[in-house]
């Protein structure tokens, strides 16, 4: 195995462990408490999650590269390579709604229509979409967790013989 091919089991536990966080935080933001510690803690796990998803993907891209085309743990595979860029995705694009949100322009649009809003998880009217997302994100998280401890643990892939 090469150097970035060791790296992946290393790597992807700090991608779980934010995106989870920023999942559990967000909704409790916006269901129990909308502390700003809550908020805060959201979009840095998010951030920090997001940037951890990039290296995971990146090391597993090396990590894979040598694998036969068809192996028959192929489809185990693609939906574990599938499901790490959903995350990326779902998980990015809650960030740049966010970043929207914090806009100038978005906020003189609120301050006209009333809405006094000042983070994307105290908007009542972005409330289910947010929540939904963050639902679908640790979904997704688990299935590739899970497709990658099946990969390890049935398959024996990249592991040491």
């Amino acid at each position: 195995m090469t150097f970035f091919a060791d790296l992946h089991p290393a790597v992807v536990h700090f991608p779980i462990a934010f995106l989870l966080l920023a999942t559990g935080s967000g909704l409790a933001a916006l269901f129990v408490s909308s502390r700003p510690e809550l908020r805060f803690l959201t979009w840095v796990a998010g951030a920090l999650g997001v940037a951890g998803a990039a290296a995971a993907a990146l090391t597993g891209f090396f990590a894979q590269a040598h694998l036969p085309p068809d192996a028959p743990y192929r489809a185990v595979l693609n939906r574990h390579i599938g499901a790490g860029l959903a995350q990326f995705v779902v998980y990015g694009f809650l960030l740049y709604r966010r970043w929207i949100f914090g806009s100038k322009k978005a906020v003189q649009a609120r301050r006209r229509a009333g809405n006094s809003a000042r983070d994307l998880l105290d908007d009542p009217s972005a409330r289910l979409l947010t929540a939904l997302l963050l639902l679908a994100g640790a979904l997704i998280v688990l299935m590739g967790g899970w497709s990658g401890g099946r990969l390890v643990f049935e398959w024996g892939v990249n592991v040491a013989p």
